[in-house]
C-alpha cells in the first residue's frame, strides 16, 4: 500500500509525499498512523538546540555590555544570523508559501514579525544614518533588535518539537494493538506432523494448535478439545470464557490451561484485531479538528497587519516632513514588532499546558489540548460496564446458608474444592476465604465438569459446587433454593449451588462489583445537565438490573466490540457531543471516534493511547473535575486572546504613528519591544491563575 501524507486540520490536503499544508502550513503526516518516522523531530531538535546554543550569548552581551558598543553590535549580527537564517529557515519557508498561495497563518506572521526585526537591525547595523536622529544615539548607532529575532525563533522552535513529539505519540496505540499478534502459529501438516509458520502465512482454512498458555495467532472456530480463554484485551470483560469445539475464538486473545485444534476462518486483514486497529487509526484521522479561537483572529488579523504595514510606510513616505522614508521604515518596522504573535501565539497554548498541569494534580491525564476544550461542551457521556462502572475484578459478593451451616463453613467447603480448579469465578471464592484466614479442608476424588463445575470428596462426603447443570446431573434437588437465584441473576450475580452429599446447603454468587465512586459520579453528571448511556456485552437482564440501580438514563445490551463506535456515531449524529469513556481494547475504536475520549488509568495502555483523557484512579467523578477544569481552560483562552486582540488593536495604531499628528509622539521599535514583552508577561500571569482552579 503506498504512502500518503494528509494535514490533520484539513483532511482534504492528501499528497504521496511529505512536505506542509498548502492552507495552515502544519506538516503534513501519515495517513496510516502507527508507521512515523521521527527524522522531522531529529532535524527540529538540532535547529532548536543549535538556535539555542548561539542565543543564550546573545541575550548575555545584549543586557550586560561585556564588549564595547560596535564590538556588541558585530557579535549579535553574527550569532543571530544562523539563528535566524538557517535555524527559522521553515518557518520563513511556510510564511513565504502563504503568502503565495494567499493563505495567510501563524507561519506568516512568524515570519514577518522575526524578518522585520532581523531585517531592521542588520539595516541599523550597516547603515544606521538612514535613520532620524532622534533614533540614534551619541555614537550614530541606532539600537538592534538581533535579541528579539533571535529569542522568538528558538521558542517557536520549541514549539514545534514539542508538537511533533505528541503527534508522534497518536501512533503507539496502532503500535501497541499490532504488537499483541503472536508472530508464528502452530500448523498441522497434512501427514499430521505440526511445524512453527509465520503468522503472515496463515491461509482461510488451515488447522491451527493452540497450546496452554499461547496467544491465539488468528480468528477461527475450535474443532477439537477445550479450554478457557482470556479475552479481556479484546472485549473488555474480565472473565475468561469457556471454549469447547464449535465455539469461535479470536485471534490475539490468551489461550489458558487447555489445548486445542482451530481452523483458522480469518486471516490478514479480515481479523477482529485488524478491524480494530483500521478503526482506530480511522477514527483518529476523521475526528474534526477545533477551530482554535486564535487561528479565527489569525485569519483576519494577518492581512490587517501587513497592510497596516505597507499603509504606515507608504502615508509616511508621502506626507511626512523630513526623513520620509526613514520615519515610514520605522514606523512599520514597530507595527511588525509590536504585532509580533507572541501574545497571540501564547494565549491558548499558555492556559492549556497550565490547565493540563493542573489536571495532572488531580488525577487527570490530559493527552491534547482539543479533548481539554471540546469537554466542556459534552452533553452526553457513554459508559462501558466492566472496569468503568464496576472494579473489573470479579468478587464474592454473596453466601446464603440453606442449612445449619454458618456462612463461614459454606465458604470453607466450596474453597476447600474450588482450590483445585483453574476457574476464574473459583479463584474468587478462594481469595475470599485467604482474606478470612480459613484453613481448608483436604480434598480427594476431584473431578472438573467444563461448563458445569467441580465435584469431589470431603471427610467422605461428596461435595459439589457448580450450576444448575451440574446439579440436574447429580440428580441434586434445587427448585427451593430458584427464588433466592432469580433476584441474585437480577441483580446480575453469577449464582454456584453448593451441594453436600447430594442436597443443596448453600448458594454463593459472584459479581463484578459497582465501584463505590460510581453513584456519586452519576449524580455529579447529571446535575451537570449530562445524559449517561451505558454500553456492555452483557444479556439485557443484567445491563437493565445495573442500569436501573445507578439511574442510568439509556442502557444499550449486547453489544458487539466492534458496535461500540457505530453508537457513539448514531448519537453524534443526533447532535449531541458525545464522550466515552471506558478501558478495553474493545473500546479503543469509540474512544478515538468520540469528541472526548475519556480511559480508566486502571484499564488497558490501548485505551489509555486512544482516549485523549485518562483517569489515574479510574474514578469515574473524574469526568466531572475535567469538565470543570475544561470551562475554567477556556474562559482563561478567551481571556487572554481578548487581552491580545485589544493589545493589537490599540497598539498597531500607535505604532503607525496615528498619534503623531496631534501628540508629535511616534513609537519607537524599543518601546514596542517593551510593550510585546509585557503583553506576552499579562498572558503568562493569567494563565498562571489556572493552578488555583478549584476542581
Amino acid at each position: 500500500m503506498p504512502k500518503e501524507y494528509i494535514c490533520p486540520m484539513h483532511p482534504q490536503i492528501l499528497q504521496p509525499n511529505p512536505g506542509s499544508c498548502p492552507i495552515c502550513g502544519m506538516q503534513l503526516e501519515l495517513r496510516q498512523t502507527g508507521f512515523e518516522d521521527d527524522n522531522e523531530l531529529k532535524e527540529m531538535n538540532r535547529r532548536f538546540w543549535a538556535g539555542l546554543f548561539l542565543t543564550l550569548p546573545i541575550l548575555l552581551i545584549a543586557n550586560f555590555q561585556l564588549f564595547s558598543s560596535q564590538f556588541n553590535s558585530w557579535i549579535q549580527f553574527v550569532l543571530a544570523t544562523p539563528v535566524v537564517l538557517w535555524c527559522g529557515w521553515p518557518f520563513f519557508l511556510k510564511g513565504g508559501q502563504s503568502l503565495i498561495r494567499r493563505h495567510l497563518n501563524m507561519f506568516t506572521l512568524i515570519s514577518l514579525g522575526v524578518g522585520s526585526a532581523y531585517i531592521y537591525s542588520v539595516v541599523a547595523l550597516f547603515w544606521p544614518s538612514v535613520f532620524p536622529p532622534s533614533f540614534q544615539r551619541e555614537s550614530s548607532q541606532v539600537d538592534l533588535y538581533f535579541e528579539a529575532a533571535s529569542v522568538i525563533t528558538v521558542l517557536v522552535i520549541l514549539g514545534q518539537v514539542l508538537e511533533l513529539k505528541a503527534r508522534i505519540k497518536t501512533g503507539h496505540a496502532i503500535k501497541k494493538l499490532l504488537g499483541l499478534a503472536p508472530t508464528t502459529a502452530r500448523l498441522i501438516l497434512g501427514d499430521q506432523s505440526e511445524k512453527d509458520i509465520p503468522l503472515k502465512e496463515i491461509k482461510k482454512g488451515d488447522i491451527l494448535r493452540v497450546r496452554p498458555g499461547e496467544k491465539v495467532p488468528t480468528d477461527g472456530v475450535i474443532i477439537e478439545g477445550s479450554s478457557f480463554v482470556d479475552e479481556s484485551m479484546i472485549s473488555g470483560e474480565p472473565l475468561p470464557l469457556g471454549k469447547n469445539r464449535g465455539d469461535k475464538v479470536t485471534g490475539s486473545t490468551l489461550n489458558g490451561s487447555g489445548s486445542f485444534l482451530m481452523r483458522a476462518e480469518r486471516v490478514g486483514s479480515e481479523t477482529l484485531l485488524a478491524r480494530i486497529v483500521h478503526m482506530v487509526s480511522e477514527a483518529q484521522r476523521t475526528r474534526a479538528p477545533i477551530q482554535k479561537l486564535a487561528d479565527v483572529v489569525s485569519s483576519y488579523f494577518v492581512p490587517v497587519v501587513i497592510c497596516v504595514a505597507l499603509l504606515t510606510f507608504l502615508i509616511w513616505g508621502f506626507l511626512a516632513p523630513t526623513h520620509s522614508l526613514s520615519l515610514g521604515l520605522i514606523n512599520a518596522v514597530s507595527v511588525f514588532i509590536i504585532a509580533c504573535p507572541c501574545a497571540l501565539g501564547l494565549a491558548t497554548p499558555m492556559s492549556i499546558m497550565v490547565g493540563i498541569g493542573r489536571g495532572a494534580l488531580s488525577g487527570l491525564l490530559i493527552k491534547d489540548a482539543e479533548s481539554l476544550e471540546i469537554l466542556a461542551k459534552v452533553n452526553t457521556v457513554v459508559v462501558d460496564k466492566t472496569g468503568t462502572l464496576t472494579e473489573g475484578k470479579p468478587k464474592l459478593t454473596t453466601i446464603l446458608s440453606l442449612c445449619e451451616k454458618s456462612e463461614e463453613e459454606l465458604l470453607q467447603v466450596a474453597a476447600s474444592l474450588e482450590i483445585a480448579s483453574e476457574h476464574p469465578l473459583a479463584q474468587s471464592i478462594v481469595s475470599a476465604a485467604k482474606e478470612k484466614n480459613i484453613p481448608l479442608h483436604p480434598i480427594q476424588n476431584f473431578q472438573s465438569i467444563r461448563g458445569k463445575g467441580v465435584i469431589g470428596t470431603i471427610s467422605n462426603n461428596e461435595v459439589a459446587i457448580g450450576n444448575q447443570k451440574l446439579m440436574e446431573g447429580l440428580g441434586v434437588d434445587f427448585s427451593f433454593a430458584l427464588q433466592q437465584v432469580e433476584d441474585m441473576e437480577k441483580s446480575a450475580q453469577t449464582v454456584f449451588y453448593l451441594a453436600l452429599s447430594y442436597k443443596v446447603i448453600g448458594i454463593l454468587a459472584v459479581a463484578d462489583v459497582i465501584k463505590a465512586s460510581t453513584q456519586d459520579a452519576i449524580s455529579m453528571l447529571h446535575e451537570d445537565g449530562i445524559q449517561i448511556v451505558m454500553v456492555t456485552g452483557d444479556n439485557a437482564v443484567t445491563a437493565r438490573a445495573i442500569g436501573q440501580a445507578l439511574g442510568i438514563d439509556q442502557i444499550e445490551a449486547e453489544v458487539l466490540p466492534e458496535e461500540k463506535n457505530r453508537i457513539v456515531q448514531r448519537l453524534q449524529s443526533e447532535g449531541r457531543i458525545v464522550a466515552m469513556a471506558g478501558d478495553g481494547i474493545n473500546d479503543a475504536p469509540a474512544l478515538a471516534i468520540a469528541d472526548v475520549g475519556i480511559a480508566m488509568g486502571t484499564g488497558t495502555d490501548i485505551a489509555m493511547e486512544s482516549a485523549g483523557i485518562t483517569l489515574v484512579k479510574g474514578d469515574l467523578r473524574g469526568i466531572a473535575k475535567a469538565r470543570r477544569l475544561s470551562q475554567g481552560t477556556l474562559r482563561n483562552i478567551k481571556q487572554n486572546l481578548w487581552f491580545a486582540f485589544i493589545y493589537n488593536a490599540l497598539g498597531v495604531p500607535v505604532a503607525a504613528g496615528i498619534l503623531y499628528p496631534i501628540f508629535g509622539v511616534l513609537l519607537s521599535p524599543i518601546i514596542a519591544s517593551a510593550a510585546m514583552t509585557f503583553s506576552s508577561v499579562s498572558v503568562i500571569t493569567n494563565a498562571l491563575r489556572l493552578r488555583k482552579i478549584n476542581l
